[in-house]
C-alpha cells in the first residue's frame, strides 16, 4: 500500500478540517462551486467522483460479468437489505430518537422533519461511492457493477412508493433528472470509458491494465479527499452555526449505518459468500444516494427545512463512517484469501 492508502483516515480527517476551515474563511468561493450544478448534481463533485471510480471501471471484465448470475446470493442479500430492511430500520430509529430520546431537546415540528430526512436517506441506497468502497476492500469489480446496476433499476420503481408509505404522504415525486443524470455521470460514462481503456490496453500487453490501475490508485484517493473538502466546505456555515443539531441527527444515522453493516455481514457469513463479494455487499447496504435524498427533501419540505438538513448531515457522516467500515472489512479478510 502507498502512503495515501495507508494513512487514508488521516488524510480524510485533514480534509474535513480543511473543508470546514476554508468554507468558513472563503464562503463565497464554495458557494460559487456549489452553484455549478445540474439537476441537483454538483458537476465539480462529479468530476472528483469520476477520478475515484475510473480505476475500478477499468478492472471490469465483461466476460466475467455474465458469471455473476451463477452466484446470485450476494446480489439477493444486497437487495433484501436495501429494500426490505434498511428503509424501515431508518424510520424506526428516527422515531425512537426524535420522538422519544431527544424529545426534550427538539420541538415536534423539527423532529418530524428530521425523521423525514432520515427516511429519505434510508430509501436511497448508494450508487457512485460504492465503487470506491469496493475498490478499497479489493471487492469483485464485476459483481459490484451488477449489484449497483440492479439496485438502480429497482430504485426507479421502489423509491417513491416506499418513501410515500414511510413519510405518510400521498405522493412523492421522484426527481427523474437527478436520478438519471447521476446514473449517467457516475455509472454509465465512467463504465464506457473504462471499457474503452481496457480494450485499448489489452491490445498492447496482458499487464498493461494492471500497470495503469496501479498508477491511477493514488489519484483515486486524491479524488476522495478533494470530494470531502468540497462537501464539508459547502456546509461549513451549518456545521459551525448548528453543531448541536448536527450531533443529534448524526447519532441515529451512525447507529443505522453500523447496524445495517453488521446485519449484512451476518447474512453474508450465513450464506458463506466469498470475501470479495461479502465486503462490497455490506458496504452497498450502508451507504446512501445523497443527491437523490437531498433533492427530494428540498422539493417536499424546502431548502431550509429540517428534512434537508438531515440529508446533508447524512452526507457529512458517510465518508468517515464508511472508512471505518472499510477498515473492518479489510481487518476481517481471511489470511488465506
Amino acid at each position: 500500500m502507498g502512503v495515501f492508502e495507508r494513512y487514508l483516515s488521516v488524510w480524510v480527517g485533514l480534509g474535513i478540517l480543511a473543508g470546514v476551515g476554508l468554507g468558513s474563511l472563503a464562503p463565497g468561493v464554495f458557494q460559487a462551486v456549489a452553484a455549478m450544478e445540474l439537476a441537483q448534481v454538483n458537476l465539480v463533485v462529479a468530476v472528483f467522483i469520476w477520478i475515484m471510480i475510473y480505476p475500478m471501471m477499468i478492472q471490469i471484465d465483461w466476460h466475467a460479468v455474465k458469471d455473476v448470475g451463477k452466484k446470485p446470493q450476494g446480489l439477493l442479500l444486497t437487495l433484501v437489505v436495501n429494500w426490505l430492511i434498511k428503509p424501515f430500520t431508518m424510520a424506526a430509529l428516527g422515531v425512537l430518537f426524535f420522538q422519544y430520546l431527544f424529545a426534550d431537546w427538539v420541538d415536534p415540528q423539527s423532529a418530524s422533519e428530521y425523521i423525514a430526512g432520515m427516511i429519505l436517506l434510508g430509501v436511497a441506497p448508494c450508487t457512485a461511492m460504492v465503487f470506491v468502497w469496493s475498490q478499497l476492500v479489493k471487492g469483485d469489480a464485476n459483481y459490484t457493477l451488477v449489484q449497483v446496476s440492479v439496485n438502480d433499476i429497482i430504485m426507479v420503481f421502489a423509491f417513491a412508493p416506499i418513501a410515500a408509505f414511510l413519510l405518510g404522504v400521498t405522493n412523492v415525486t421522484v426527481p427523474w433528472e437527478t436520478l438519471l443524470l447521476s446514473t449517467v455521470l457516475y455509472v454509465v460514462l465512467p463504465l464506457l470509458a473504462g471499457m474503452a481503456t481496457r480494450q485499448l490496453l489489452g491490445r498492447r500487453s496482458p499487464t498493461a491494465v494492471g500497470a495503469l490501475v496501479a498508477r491511477l490508485k493514488p489519484w483515486s484517493v486524491v479524488g476522495l479527499i478533494a470530494t470531502v473538502v468540497l462537501l464539508f466546505g459547502f456546509q461549513a456555515h451549518t456545521i459551525v452555526s448548528k453543531p448541536g443539531v448536527i450531533v443529534l441527527i448524526a447519532i441515529p444515522l451512525i447507529l443505522q449505518t453500523y447496524g445495517i453493516f453488521f446485519i449484512t455481514w451476518w447474512g453474508a457469513k450465513l450464506l458463506k459468500l466469498p470475501h470479495n463479494v461479502a465486503g462490497p455487499a455490506c458496504l452497498i447496504g450502508t451507504s446512501n444516494f445523497f443527491e437523490l435524498a437531498v433533492a427530494v427533501a428540498i422539493s417536499l419540505f424546502g431548502l431550509n427545512s429540517g428534512a434537508a438538513l438531515a440529508t446533508v448531515v447524512g452526507v457529512l457522516v458517510e465518508v468517515p463512517v464508511m472508512l471505518s467500515l472499510v477498515a473492518m472489512v479489510n481487518a476481517w479478510k481471511p489470511q488465506t484469501a
